[in-house]
């Protein structure tokens, strides 16, 4: 349920792995009494000459094992060098312990930039969305609008990082192809205790997003994580 995030990074390369408690089945334990409380993320973020390639895959996980693996890649090539625009190509999709996630391609231009130090760093995003019919839900073709940033702050000892993505499509309603706008971001906070290991929490706020088991469908679900860099 992640889309791609740009990476406040000074170095060509940077991956890292997050471990998230989820506190959603607490809060909304009659709209969402299966979320999974555990997750665990894998994110790599590479530049070449010719832009950059990202990725994460989450594993939703429970006392038996994975229940949900989602993953986004996503690919940029730069117009011409030190151009702030690109053309941004992602895939979207995943399986969970019943059935597929719908997959979904998006092809657009993207406008990134950085301060000159790179405590700062920020992307916006206008793509075409081709979300492939499967489950039930027939094929369809929209836009989506994202936006991502990374600020360092406090001499690098805290990190505010995030997404946000608006598109139009099909909502989340159980039984129904009810199309309108989804929204979700997940802001994050980090204390880095070292330049590898920083612990902090993540909100994933969304709206049309999530299937619940009642009329919800506005939700702000915390967690508590642990990241380690290598």
């Amino acid at each position: 349920m992640l889309v791609a995030m740009l990476l406040a990074v000074k170095t060509s390369s940077a991956q890292n792995i997050q471990l998230h408690y989820d506190m959603g089945r607490h809060l909304y334990s009659e709209a969402e009494p299966n979320r999974p409380k555990v997750t665990l993320t894998l994110e790599q973020f590479k530049v070449d000459n010719y832009g950059s390639w990202f990725y994460f895959v989450d594993v939703d996980m429970r006392n038996h094992g994975s229940v949900t693996a989602y993953t986004e890649i996503a690919r940029e090539f730069n117009i011409k060098k030190n151009s702030p625009f690109a053309v941004h190509v992602e895939y979207d999709g995943g399986l969970n312990e019943f059935s597929a996630f719908q997959h979904v391609a998006l092809l657009g231009a993207a406008y990134n930039g950085h301060s000159q130090d790179f405590s700062k760093t920020w992307s916006v995003q206008l793509m075409y969305r081709q979300v492939f019919g499967g489950n039930g839900v027939p094929a369809m073709s929209g836009a989506q609008l994202t936006g991502v940033w990374g600020v360092n702050f406090a001499g690098d000892k805290l990190t505010f990082s995030g997404f946000a993505d608006l598109w139009y499509g099909y909502k989340a309603e159980v039984g129904e192809n009810a199309k309108g706008f989804v929204f979700i971001t997940e802001p994050q906070l980090w204390f880095n205790l070292t330049k590898k290991v920083s612990m902090g929490t993540e909100f994933e706020i969304s709206n049309n997003f999530i299937y619940s088991n009642n009329s919800t469908r506005f939700f702000v679900n915390p967690t508590l994580a642990v990241k380690v860099k290598f």
